[in-house]
């Protein structure tokens, strides 16, 4: 699930479109590269997002499984891709 586009069905960001950083258990954080950083990812339960059947180009999805760095301007970068093409 990681690299994966979903969306807030819960809390004062529904709606929100966000980007799967990293999992835990029942729990995924999600950053969206402006109100969440990649630094500063949303702990959010996986029954509270509904996924977005796309990811991320396979290149960040990567760096993202591995635990490398990825920068806000390239989350903001792949959302905006993403927006654009629907």
């Amino acid at each position: 699930m990681i690299g994966q586009f979903v969306t807030s069905k819960a809390g004062h960001d529904r709606g929100g479109l966000y980007v799967v950083a990293a999992e835990e258990g029942d729990f995924v954080y999600l950053c969206d590269g402006r109100l969440r950083k990649v630094g500063n990812p949303k702990k959010k339960r996986r029954s509270h997002v509904q996924p977005v059947n796309r990811l991320v180009d396979a290149e960040l999805a990567g760096r993202l499984s591995r635990g490398e760095a990825v920068r806000d301007e390239e989350i903001r970068y792949a959302i905006k891709q993403y927006v654009s093409r629907n």
